[in-house]
């Protein structure tokens, strides 16, 4: 019997039906179907709607990494997948162009309009402090390796990372800041995580010290930011994601010289068809096979 799938909301993302089908999947409406491509990362109402309309739905795909809207949907009596480590590439991949665009001062030169003098550290040789240990730090470790980074990585285990020369748990955050060159947040968003970077952790790194994030605004606490970088505490912030989100005309950060600041394009709607469509593929294959899943979601953890 083929694999009967959904996808809703209809009409949002059509390309993950053409995705379905190319697993081998058969579309189906929500009322006859055993599994669920859900394409909104906002509605939990909507999806815990559809999933009382059909309660023997037994997996469910998600479409971004981040789910921390819908953490309130998830329950352990279905298989639930994500698109963690789906767009790690491009992900990683700005946040080194964020880094060194901020460590190299190239921020504070496309704002002059006169000749100035010179300013910036290297990434080279740099101590980098990594918060998250997903599909995004593994791309950018690689990325960055050729700069001959010392990689410390921060996370929920003591488990070694691949290439990092410290692998620590967030207990020992605060020995890693004081001598930390960049620090870099590529991690889940949870009531934990919330706040992590705050007045006291931002007074722990040295004055040359940047932050890049590209994960969730709402790791850094904003006015504690604000006040460090015009208090010039830190070296400058790079952040693709703000809290609040989309960052307010006129807010203190736009104005701040050592704040590069990009509206969450580090992995766009254009750059995000071709790989979720194959990971929405290779899952729905994966599933008729009966072969584990890629991307299933930790439902304790809400990641």
């Amino acid at each position: 019997m083929p694999l009967r799938v959904a996808v809703a909301p209809e009409g949002v993302r059509g390309f993950c039906r053409d995705a379905v089908i190319a697993g081998g999947g058969e579309l189906v409406p929500v009322g006859d179907a055993d599994a669920l491509v859900w394409t909104d990362p906002a509605d939990s109402g909507a999806l815990s709607e559809a999933l009382m309309q059909n309660p023997d739905i037994s997996w469910v795909q998600l479409p971004w990494a981040g789910i921390e809207p819908l953490v309130g949907v998830l329950d352990a009596d279905r298989t639930w997948t994500s698109g963690k480590g789906v767009y790690a590439e491009e992900v990683a991949e700005h946040a080194l162009a964020m880094a060194l665009a901020g460590m190299r001062n190239l921020v504070g030169y496309a704002r002059q309009d006169h000749w100035s003098g010179p300013s910036g550290v290297n990434l080279l040789g740099a101590k980098v402090t990594m918060l998250g240990a997903g599909g995004i730090a593994a791309s950018f470790a690689r990325m960055a390796a050729p700069f001959g980074v010392e990689l410390r990585v921060v996370r929920r285990s003591n488990e070694p990372f691949p290439g990092a020369a410290v692998t620590a748990r967030f207990e020992r955050l605060d020995d890693l800041l004081p001598d930390t060159d960049l620090l870099v947040l590529a991690l889940a968003l949870t009531p934990e995580t919330t706040g992590v970077i705050d007045a006291r952790r931002l007074a722990l790194l040295p004055g040359h010290a940047w932050i890049v994030n590209v994960a969730r605004g709402a790791h850094i606490v904003t006015d504690a930011l604000a006040d460090a970088l015009e208090a010039g505490t830190i070296g400058g912030a790079a952040l693709d994601v703000t809290d609040p989100e989309p960052l307010p005309d006129g807010h203190a950060l736009w104005s701040l010289d050592r704040c590069l600041i990009t509206p969450h394009v580090a992995n766009t709607p254009e750059m995000a068809v071709p790989v979720l469509s194959r990971r929405i593929t290779e899952n729905v294959r994966r599933r008729i096979d009966g072969r584990p899943l890629i991307g299933v979601v930790d439902v304790v953890a809400g990641y």
